[in-house]
C-alpha cells in the first residue's frame, strides 16, 4: 500500500511480485537473506508499476512552503500517531511520495532512487525536500485542528 494509490493497485503489485518470486526462486542464494531478496523484488515491482502508470498521473505543483523558525520550533513539540503520519504521507503527490518513501522509509540513497525512477539525482533531492515541506504543512494543520477541537 505504501507505493500505490489504491488497494487494488497494491494487490496487483503484490500478485506480480509473487509471480516473480516463484519464477526466479532458483536464483535465490541460500547465503543471502530471503527477507531482503523478497523485499527487493516487491519494491522493484512497485517501482515498475509506478513508472508504468506515471503517464496517467497528474503532477501537482505546490507553492513553496516557507516555515519560520517559530513554526519549526512548534513542530518539534508535536507528537503524532502512526495512523496520522501514514495519513499525511498518503496525501503526498505521487512523485514526492515515491521519493520520500524510498528515501526515508526504505533507506535508499538518492543515487539509487534516481536510477530506479529514471530521474536526475537533483530531482530526487528536490522531491524529498518538497515532500518534507508538504508534510510539515499537513501535520501542522492536523495539529492546529486537534488543538481547536480540544478548546
Amino acid at each position: 500500500m505504501r507505493y500505490t494509490n489504491s488497494r487494488s493497485d497494491a494487490e496487483d503489485v503484490l500478485q506480480e511480485a509473487w509471480i516473480k518470486v516463484f519464477r526466479h526462486l532458483n536464483s535465490f542464494s541460500e547465503n543471502n537473506s530471503f527477507d531482503g531478496w523478497l523485499r527487493r523484488i516487491v519494491v522493484n515491482t512497485a517501482i515498475t508499476h509506478y513508472r508504468r502508470n506515471l503517464k496517467h498521473a497528474h503532477h501537482i505543483d505546490l507553492d513553496e512552503v516557507h516555515a519560520t523558525p517559530r513554526d519549526l520550533e512548534a513542530f518539534k513539540e508535536l507528537e503524532f500517531t502512526k495512523e496520522e503520519l501514514e495519513r499525511a504521507i498518503g496525501q503526498l503527490p505521487p512523485g514526492y511520495g515515491m521519493v520520500f518513501k524510498l528515501y526515508v522509509i526504505d533507506g535508499f540513497k538518492h543515487k539509487e532512487i534516481a536510477e530506479q525512477l529514471g530521474i536526475d539525482l537533483n530531482t530526487s533531492k528536490s522531491q524529498l525536500s518538497r515532500a518534507r515541506r508538504f508534510l510539515q504543512e499537513v501535520l501542522a494543520g492536523m495539529s492546529k485542528r486537534a488543538k481547536e477541537i480540544e478548546s
